[in-house]
């Protein structure tokens, strides 16, 4: 039991918090930042190398606990544990690339790399979960911001390591071990469960759209800066100075709180019914008013002896006692009701083969570019990042607008996508001059939708309050992509190609082609799911939709325990 926070101002200025912590969640996407120097300073072969991004992504994916933890305790709580695992995940990571330690076990800098990257895990599970709770009739707008701001974080942390940290892989390590500690710690305070509010409020529309520009402003301009860099030598003056820009913008959704202060709205506002303005309560996502107990004629003298009659009735079998339904899709499900649901799992492997295919490409990217040509590939991890912001901020975005307009499922953009991938992973599979970076973007935008449709749909059709535990269970399809197609696949094929070449690095397009079949092939399978899952809970957006917003189901009888 936690208190809820009242009024109007504070889910934005948690919201502002959110973003910070995101940019530091997604700190395992800067994993090709670094790889580098561990296959280069510990000998490792490109195999190994990929079994640690397995790691990376097995680290960054795994949320059970958080998602368990989500339910039970406050927020701090849920980001307390994330700040602990990126001290003492990146901490050994740090000492075995500086070599402070020597000689470390491969299996060690394996768990260290997990430890590291599921701090992710608690972080982003805490802002989530808080953030969709707090603003429940904006869930895909949500989405897509919080998890912009994560695609945004490889393309913020290249920024530092670039323009600040000068290519060291051993800082970007320790500023990883304290950096992302130090920033959790001081926003903690303000992410916090607040009252949401029972109707569409007309200026939250403005701010979320002020958000979506900032966020855009953003991610301009550090693709602007990344490709400034590679043509121009830009003195430490002016680096600074960008840094000093790329913080301002991310502080800029304080300005939505700051203004509602300094500008108060006129409308009063008003809490979900039944809620006081300073309750404290079990279930924060229940925005409908649970129906009271019959009350009736409670004092009268022949209620007593009517209830005993009923309780002698059922225990003689005369009355039965009907049994609580099980949800609806749209309703609260538990977790032990969501995983019997076809449509979960029809979910679940849609996101494991799409996003899993993805992961392949981004824990390899680095390896990619250089056996093609391209030596500096931190170009190329900005490109990627930019886009995998835009594809997870338009997917929430894009797919808020159909399921409003049309009551088309989310799920439609998904597929969508996924047929572009395909079209990707070929694209890439013929390495034609000039193709790289126009199969990177594409990628990029279209590996970004996946999140962004992904956790509002769970939210949408097995309900907010095992919200936590259900979408991360869903999550775990990318680090078991990973290893299938990344660490299993992709690294047998670099080591095999570059065993044939007899060299240090492997260089040409057969390094990965039979990778880019495979996965073209993976992706293809995944976009007819896609039309299954949207033709099969086409109904449930209907019913959710019907009236061109979103309504809570009436489900009076079911309170989704």
């Amino acid at each position: 039991m936690w208190a809820l926070k009242a009024g109007s101002r504070p889910p934005w200025v948690g919201l502002a918090a959110a973003v910070w912590v995101q940019i530091a969640s997604g700190n395992a996407y800067s994993f090709p930042l670094y790889s580098h120097s561990l296959k280069s300073v510990l000998g490792l072969s490109q195999q190994q190398l990929t079994i640690l991004g397995v790691a990376n992504d097995f680290g960054e994916n795994v949320g059970i606990l958080p998602g368990i933890a989500s339910n039970k305790y406050p927020p701090w709580v849920v980001l307390l544990v994330g700040v602990v695992a990126s001290f003492f995940g990146y901490g050994v990571i740090w000492l075995a690339v500086t070599q402070t330690v020597h000689n470390m076990p491969y299996w060690v800098l394996w768990l260290a790399l997990v430890v590291a990257t599921n701090s992710s895990a608690w972080l982003g599970t805490a802002v989530l979960v808080t953030n969709m709770r707090n603003f429940p009739l904006s869930r895909g707008t949500v989405a897509g911001i919080l998890k912009g701001y994560v695609g945004l974080s490889a393309a913020v942390f290249t920024e530092v390591y670039t323009m600040v940290l000068k290519g060291s892989a051993s800082a970007l390590l320790l500023f990883f071990t304290l950096g992302i500690p130090v920033i959790c710690l001081s926003l903690m305070y303000y992410i916090r469960p607040c009252t949401p509010a029972s109707e569409a409020d007309p200026s939250e529309t403005a701010h979320f759209l002020f958000t979506q520009g900032a966020s855009v402003v953003l991610a301009v301009f550090l693709l602007t800066t990344t490709i400034l860099k590679d043509v121009l030598t830009i003195s430490n003056a002016l680096s600074y100075t960008f840094i000093g820009i790329m913080v301002i913008l991310l502080m800029a959704p304080l300005a939505i709180p700051v203004k509602m202060t300094l500008f108060p709205s006129n409308k009063k506002f008003n809490p979900p019914a039944g809620a006081a303005d300073d309750a404290t309560v079990t279930d924060p996502l229940l925005t409908q008013p649970i129906p009271e107990p019959n009350v009736k004629n409670l004092n009268d003298d022949d209620d007593d002896e009517s209830e005993l009659d009923v309780l002698l009735a059922v225990g003689e079998g005369a009355v039965k006692i009907k049994k609580k339904r099980r949800p609806r899709r749209g309703e609260d499900f538990t977790f032990r009701e969501a995983i019997v649901k076809a449509d979960f799992w029809l979910l679940w492997f849609v996101y494991f083969l799409g996003v899993g295919s993805g992961v392949t490409v981004l824990n390899n990217l680095a390896q990619i570019g250089v056996s093609l040509g391209f030596n500096d590939t931190t170009t190329l991890l900005s490109l990627f990042s930019f886009c995998n912001f835009l594809g997870r901020l338009g997917g929430g975005v894009v797919s808020e607008y159909f399921v409003r307009l049309k009551t088309i499922p989310r799920t439609f953009l998904t597929m969508v996508t996924q047929i572009i991938m395909v079209m990707t992973y070929l694209l890439y599979a013929s390495a034609l001059n000039g193709t790289l970076y126009v199969a990177t973007a594409l990628l990029g935008i279209c590996y970004g939708v996946q999140f962004g449709v992904m956790i509002p749909t769970s939210s949408e059709l097995f309900g907010l309050k095992n919200f936590g535990l259900i979408f991360n269970f869903i999550g775990l399809g990318n680090p078991i992509g990973a290893l299938l197609f990344s660490g299993m696949l992709a690294g047998y094929v670099y080591d095999t190609e570059e065993a044939k070449q007899g060299g240090p690095t492997c260089m040409g397009p057969n390094c990965f082609r039979l990778t880019f079949l495979v996965l073209a092939g993976v992706c293809s399978l995944s976009a007819v799911l896609s039309l299954i899952l949207t033709i099969r809970i086409r109904p449930v957006y209907q019913m959710l939709y019907a009236g061109g917003s979103f309504r809570l189901p009436q489900s009076a009888g079911h309170n989704g325990r």
